[in-house]
């Protein structure tokens, strides 16, 4: 069996892989397994709609109505979204909005709060 190495930050022993990236589940830190301990935020610069560059764990804040795909449900103006996690693509933030759960938003419709 291979062992996965523990993780950089919080030196967990529980890692596992997912896809290309190696995951802690205490800590929530991901990184590549190539060597190098750099993190996926690291490498990932995203920008709210005023430019401010957002980092994991910040809170943003709603600044247009969104309707949420699927449903009749929208996002209003001025909802705070906290803990955001970043990723690669269109959305590039996951989160969790109470009344309604998990989402993708695009940073340009958030602001840094």
């Amino acid at each position: 069996m291979n062992e996965l190495p523990s993780c950089p930050e919080c030196k967990g022993t529980y890692t596992y892989e997912d896809r290309n990236l190696l995951v802690c589940p205490e800590c929530g830190h991901e990184w590549t397994g190539s060597g190098d301990a750099r993190s996926l935020a690291d490498e990932l610069v995203v920008k709210d709609a005023n430019g401010a560059q957002l980092e994991q764990g910040d809170t943003v804040t709603v600044i247009k109505d969104l309707k949420v795909k699927g449903s009749s449900a929208v996002v209003k103006v001025g909802t705070k979204v906290k803990n955001i996690r970043l990723v690669e693509g269109d959305h590039n933030i996951d989160c969790k909005i109470d009344g309604i759960g998990a989402m993708k938003l695009k940073s340009e419709f958030v602001k840094k709060a």
